[in-house]
């Protein structure tokens, strides 16, 4: 496992002594394993900490008022606020590593579905959601750099056509045009072949770039389609967000969870869940798209699943733990979507473990 402190906004808060630091790591694993505010009397019981209930809850006082801890006025305990959960996560989090049965368990269905990449990807977010009982994501690879093996137009309509771009390593692009394409198909088949000659062996970008130039001379009879491919050349070889595949499962794991337990929370959830963008944005961040090593993890603490600016700034926030991984030289993400208070050890070892098994083998450390 790498030894890498995963994060992302890496925790820049108040220092903290050595007391501190102990009872803010066992605040925080006791919150994530019972989801109730954890009292200073319960630490004594449960753990040899050799200090008295009264030393604790004085130390509880001083993190709560460094801002590493709340207060909820339901109760006598504290629970951690963002700022503890990225203390936790850079500071005081002890590796996890997955058992033998269960690194058993990914490597023979990953290894089952490694020459088909889109049931890979199926595939890896079920695992994830399945072992990490949370959201298991999976993003599509970013295809702007993706080789053209092949282009293919198939006729739909008089006017309509289907575009499938094949890229080296398994992964399709495929998108549905307007277009003038009153050719008979021995003729479409030639005109096909002749682009192909000239863009197969180009990445998406350069022929996004080039592609005037390159098709601009190619006769198309009566039809509209080197002017439409053309004209069209951002919406077939660029990578816009609408165009990533999300491979999304676990939402019945999600809403196990207590944090979901009142009917607005479980609807920004559902919208969020049917929202591919926003899960797009939410698991490529900024500083999860600079990652290029498979298995380096990072974590972003605390968003807001509303987007409802009229909600309510105490309600369900969100992590998510992210790693990149790489099929035939394209890189996607691969992740975990659950409440703060998910095992972000546990999250790390499923989402490394996953993202080098998925990536390809020349690329697996």
């Amino acid at each position: 496992m790498n030894n890498e402190r995963p994060s992302a906004n890496r925790f820049h808060g108040p220092s903290l002594s050595a007391r501190q630091r102990s009872v803010l790591r066992l605040v925080v694993k006791s919150f994530i394993e019972s989801a109730d505010p954890v009292g200073s009397r319960s630490l004594t019981e449960r753990f040899d900490l050799g200090w008295s209930p009264a030393t604790i809850r004085n130390t509880m006082s001083e993190l709560e008022a460094m801002g590493y801890l709340d207060h909820p006025y339901t109760s006598a305990g504290r629970v951690p606020t963002e700022l503890g959960y990225r203390a936790f996560v850079d500071e005081l989090m002890e590796a996890e590593a997955l058992t033998r049965d269960e690194r058993k368990l990914l490597e023979q269905h990953v290894a089952e579905a490694q020459a088909d990449t889109q049931a890979l990807l199926r595939e890896s977010s079920r695992l994830l959601a399945r072992l990490g009982r949370l959201l298991g994501v999976v993003l599509s690879p970013s295809m702007s750099n993706g080789v053209l093996s092949r282009l293919e137009i198939v006729p739909l309509a008089s006017d309509r056509a289907m575009f499938v771009l094949s890229v080296e390593g398994g992964l399709i692009r495929t998108i549905v045009l307007h277009v003038e394409l009153p050719l008979k198909r021995d003729r479409l088949d030639r005109l096909v072949a002749h682009m192909n000659e000239r863009l197969a062996g180009l990445t998406l970008d350069e022929i996004r770039r080039t592609c005037i130039p390159r098709l601009e001379d190619l006769d198309d009879g009566d039809s509209t389609l080197i002017e439409t491919i053309i004209e069209r050349r951002a919406d077939l070889f660029s990578d816009a967000p609408e165009s990533r595949i999300v491979q999304l499962e676990g939402a019945t794991f999600m809403l196990s969870q207590p944090e979901f337990s009142e009917p607005d929370t479980v609807r920004e959830l559902v919208q969020l869940i049917d929202d591919e963008r926003s899960v797009v944005r939410l698991v490529e961040d900024e500083d999860t798209v600079t990652l290029t090593t498979p298995g380096s993890v990072r974590i972003r603490i605390g968003h807001r699943l509303s987007t409802d600016s009229n909600a309510s700034e105490s309600g369900c926030r969100l992590s998510v733990v992210t790693a990149p991984y790489t099929r035939s030289s394209l890189e996607g993400t691969i992740g975990l979507i659950g409440p703060t208070r998910m095992n972000y050890s546990r999250a790390v070892a499923l989402v490394q473990g996953v993202a080098r098994l998925i990536s390809a083998p020349s690329n697996v450390a």
